[in-house]
């Protein structure tokens, strides 16, 4: 079906909305003032295990607990479709495409730069393809060439008139109309985008949204560390495990469908086998 009037480029508009989902981005009209804060904390037993499995025959990129969660998020979206939805100028929108938005540091130093990844992801993707499209991401940050985002900020930088070359951008920003060039990699404009502070030795904490671009989720990674973990009988077990920080525009869904999400979202990460199935290919959980 093709675009009708009051699509975007990046998202069909939602016509056949309940009158809340409908009133509310008119009554909450800024994503930042509807922030939905989560968070989840993963025994990682069997994914250190499927990881070692995966990289015994010591491939050129290993596998990391990174490429497994961002996996898990595009999966989840998948099969959680509200997930990928935005609001925008009032207005929510199915988005067109599965994206996952990172930014890779070059050099780990203060003064290392900083390049913006993205991740277009397909129904049949598994773990196996987005892990080469990360490895080739992560490979072409590290290089000498800019992401075409980057690109044009840099010349932007240079043109005067900054303020109100900014209310331009916010307008069209507003209506989906800013140029391709300038959001080619902007992580704003993705279906998650997540950071793994676990790599800075840092653990997960709340990390904000945004009004600008169309983001509704985003994730953060902590470090992986010991914690106690009880059975039925009230015997604790320590094990590695993970915490994931999630911020969520909650005018999208409602308590219940976040509550399945986020059951599936670890359902996914410690059945990490599940990973391997085409993203669209529905589990029990």
């Amino acid at each position: 079906m093709g675009k009708k009037f009051r699509d975007r480029k990046d998202g069909k508009l939602l016509r056949k909305l309940d009158s809340m989902h409908y009133i509310m981005p008119l009554m909450y009209p800024n994503r930042c003032d509807n922030e939905a804060c989560m968070s989840l904390c993963i025994d990682l037993t069997a994914a250190n295990e499927y990881l070692a499995k995966k990289n015994s025959p010591t491939p050129e990129y290993k596998y990391n607990l990174f490429q497994l969660v961002l996996t898990a998020m595009l999966k989840t979206i998948t099969l959680r479709p509200k997930m990928n939805y935005f609001i925008a100028n009032g207005s929510m929108y199915e988005r067109n495409n599965l994206t996952a938005a990172f930014t890779v540091k070059k050099v780990f130093s203060d003064n290392g730069g900083e390049a913006l990844a993205r991740i277009y992801a397909k129904e049949d993707d598994s773990i196996d393809t987005i892990h080469n499209e990360i490895y080739r991401q992560v490979s072409f940050c590290r290089s000498d060439s800019k992401d075409q985002s980057t690109e044009s900020m840099d010349f932007i930088q240079k043109l005067p008139f900054k303020r109100f070359i900014g209310r331009v951008a916010r307008w069209l920003d507003r209506h989906g109309w800013m140029p391709s060039s300038v959001i080619a990699t902007d992580p704003y404009y993705c279906s998650v985008v997540l950071t793994n502070l676990g790599s800075l030795k840092l653990d997960a904490g709340y990390h904000h949204l945004t009004n600008w671009g169309t983001n509704s989720v985003f994730c953060v990674i902590g470090m992986i560390k010991k914690r106690p973990f009880y059975d039925d009988d009230g015997k604790v077990t320590m094990r590695d495990s993970v915490r994931l920080s999630l911020t969520i525009d909650e005018r999208i869904a409602d308590g219940y469908y976040y509550a399945k999400t986020l059951r599936l979202l670890r359902h996914l990460i410690e059945n990490p086998e599940l990973l391997e199935l085409p993203l669209k290919e529905e589990v029990d959980y």
